[in-house]
């Protein structure tokens, strides 16, 4: 959606500024609005027992932007060593963090269990062995096949390669008893970028029908349970913004419910990430050239580097034109960039004020999934990324990559196997 008017108000008065001291491209992220949404959030689910969010490091992994969820009370949800690794080094342990990776190394395994540890979640029943020391504390994360639908962006459960099926839940924490654990957690992921509030009230619907089950069979109490993230933003204006409030008292009424059947409350614990930060982020990017062919393209400094979900998901991205005085007159264009691919492309056929060369552009909700998507196809590199700090200054929180970046992992002693005659004979 537009940016915010306090964002752009905050934002639009120094943009000149900061694009001559700077350059563009860059992510900038608004630091005010992040912890106004954080306090809002918290807000809307105070009547759950300890409520925790689990902010989605991947949405946006930078340790300035985790610092300011961590002041939230936040904790972390990680899904790779190098998450870990940035979740840990500005002072989250333990039960700081939710590990919830797939396909899961024998190197994750011990990265989760050192330095404090983390809370362990599965995502398969095979797992349960290969855990090298069955933590104390375990959650699965469950798929309940044909039960629910999902959506394009993650997939329906029954083709999704996430979680535990609903036939193999019981037999998971059962397993999970066996090896040690002793408290226990449980969680899904459904869906990404949810705006039906009615949606995410049935998934937590679904996990209490599934917790009681479990704690009944095993005679175990579920001491948290984790909707997952997936809450959405809305991208194109005109859409209606997901009610918080109302989807947090309906989830609180739910779990009351079950304390008076079940005599006790587990911990309620979500992980959302585009709704904490992804509309308080704009790309912004200089206009550089202009073709005018079958249809008008506008080139742009920036390219699907530093966001590609236009290129992959055909997602929408509202863009603002400044830098100069924003005529009446519009047109239609393709917003694109510089890799040798068709679908470098910020906006198809798009409705925009004249463009000139030299003209700023912003990109909107770039602060979840933006940057952190960003690849390096055409040894294009990705461009740095700011903070719009809450006191006006602007801080550079990533500086851009540069070529010897790229070239880096290209410095490395010779090594050179030769294959023995022996396996060679074997092959043959």
């Amino acid at each position: 959606m537009p940016m915010s008017q306090a964002f752009e108000n905050r934002l639009l008065p120094v943009l000149d500024e900061i694009c001559d001291y700077y350059g563009t491209p860059f992510h900038i992220y608004d630091e005010a609005a992040i912890r106004e949404t954080g306090r809002n959030f918290m807000k809307a689910f105070s009547r759950l027992n300890g409520f925790r969010e689990y902010y989605a490091v991947k949405a946006l992994p930078n340790p300035r932007i985790l610092q300011i969820v961590q002041d939230l009370g936040f904790g972390f949800d990680c899904s790779s060593i190098a998450e870990l690794i940035l979740s840990r080094q500005i002072g989250a342990r333990g039960e700081d963090i939710m590990f919830s990776s797939n396909n899961t190394t024998a190197e994750d395994f011990k990265a989760a269990d050192a330095d404090g540890g983390c809370i362990l979640n599965l995502d398969d029943i095979s797992l349960i062995a290969k855990v090298p020391q069955m933590p104390e504390t375990v959650s699965f994360r469950y798929n309940p096949g044909p039960g629910r639908s999902g959506n394009s962006i993650i997939g329906d459960p029954v083709e999704s390669k996430y979680g535990v099926a609903d036939s193999q839940i019981i037999d998971a924490y059962k397993a999970a008893m066996e090896r040690g654990a002793r408290r226990f957690g449980l969680h899904t992921m459904l869906i990404s970028n949810e705006l039906n509030a009615d949606y995410m009230v049935e998934t937590a619907a679904m996990l209490l029908e599934v917790a009681a089950r479990v704690s009944k069979t095993l005679n175990i109490r579920m001491e948290f349970i984790n909707i997952g993230g997936g809450l959405g933003i809305p991208y194109e204006p005109g859409q209606k913004p997901l009610d918080i409030f109302a989807m947090a008292a309906e989830i609180a009424d739910l779990f009351a419910a079950y304390k008076a059947q079940n005599g006790y409350e587990p911990e309620f614990c979500i992980e959302s990430g585009r709704y904490m930060t992804g509309p308080h982020g704009v790309l912004v990017t200089s206009a550089i050239n202009q073709k005018d062919i079958y249809r008008k393209y506008i080139g742009v400094d920036a390219s699907m580097a530093a966001l590609m979900r236009p290129a992959i998901y055909g997602a929408y991205h509202h863009i603002t034109v400044v830098g100069h005085q924003v005529t009446q007159r519009f047109e239609k264009v393709d917003v694109v960039g510089s890799l040798c691919e068709n679908n470098d492309k910020f906006a198809v056929q798009r409705l925009l004020p004249e463009i000139q060369d030299g003209d700023h552009l912003l990109i909107h909700d770039t602060g979840a999934h933006g940057h952190s998507m960003g690849f390096n196809y055409n040894g294009r590199l990705r461009p740095k990324e700011l903070l719009l700090r809450s006191d006006g200054s602007v801080e550079l929180i990533r500086r851009e990559e540069t070529v010897a970046d790229y070239f880096a992992t290209l410095n490395f002693a010779s090594q050179v196997l030769i294959p023995s005659l022996s396996a060679k004979r074997n092959a043959a």
